[in-house]
C-alpha cells in the first residue's frame, strides 16, 4: 500500500492517514476481505507514530469500512460509498488548494467555471 502524507496539510495526521486508506480502498487497491499491512509497518513507511495510524484505522472501523480481528489483523469490511470517497477527495483538493494559497471560495469559483 503506497500512502503519502502532506506535512503542509493543516488536517491532523490521523485524518490524512484515514483518507489515504479510504482512497486506496475506493480505488480498488484493496477489496472486502483483504488484509491491510500492520499498523507498525504503515507507520514506519509514513515516518509517523504507530498510535497515529491506529487512530486512523479505528476511525475507519467506526465508519464500518474496516474490521479488526484478534490474531488476524485489520481487513476491509466494505468499500466506502461513493459519496464518502468523493467527500474525501474534495477535502484533499481543498487542502491542496490551501497549500497553493487559494481558499474555499476560490476553489468553488474554479469548479463553477468547469463545463
Amino acid at each position: 500500500m503506497l500512502l503519502t502524507l502532506d506535512l503542509n496539510d493543516p488536517r491532523p495526521l490521523h485524518e490524512q492517514v484515514a483518507g489515504a486508506v479510504r482512497r486506496a480502498i475506493g480505488d480498488g487497491a484493496y477489496g472486502p476481505g483483504d488484509r491491510l499491512p500492520a499498523a507498525r509497518d504503515l507507520a514506519d513507511a509514513l515516518g509517523i507514530n504507530a498510535n497515529t495510524v491506529l487512530r486512523a484505522l479505528r476511525d475507519l472501523r467506526d465508519e464500518g469500512i474496516l474490521e479488526f480481528r484478534r490474531g488476524r489483523g485489520v481487513s476491509v469490511a466494505t468499500v466506502p460509498p461513493g459519496r464518502a470517497l468523493l467527500v474525501q477527495r474534495a477535502r484533499d483538493l481543498l487542502a491542496e488548494a490551501r497549500g497553493l494559497g487559494f481558499g474555499r471560495e476560490d476553489l468553488l469559483a474554479i469548479v463553477k467555471e468547469l463545463p
